[in-house]
């Protein structure tokens, strides 16, 4: 898997998680520290997220950080 690939495996595991949980890009931006717009691109594949953004996230669905790799 490229780096790429990652990218937007990561970034459709976010908003599949996000959207389960029915909450908007905004307000789970506030609860990770970042903007919306980082959200999307995140979202997206466009930019990857660091350790730390990954572990906020990760504690936030209540899931494995590993499991963004699956």
């Amino acid at each position: 898997m490229g780096i790429g690939e990652l990218k937007e495996s990561i970034g459709e595991k976010i908003r599949t998680l996000r959207s389960q949980k029915g909450l908007s890009q905004e307000k789970l931006a506030e609860y990770v520290n970042l903007s919306r717009e980082h959200i999307s691109c995140i979202e997206r594949g466009k930019y990857l997220p660091s350790i730390e953004t990954l572990l906020n996230f990760a504690k936030y669905f209540e899931i494995s950080i590993k499991d963004f790799f699956d």
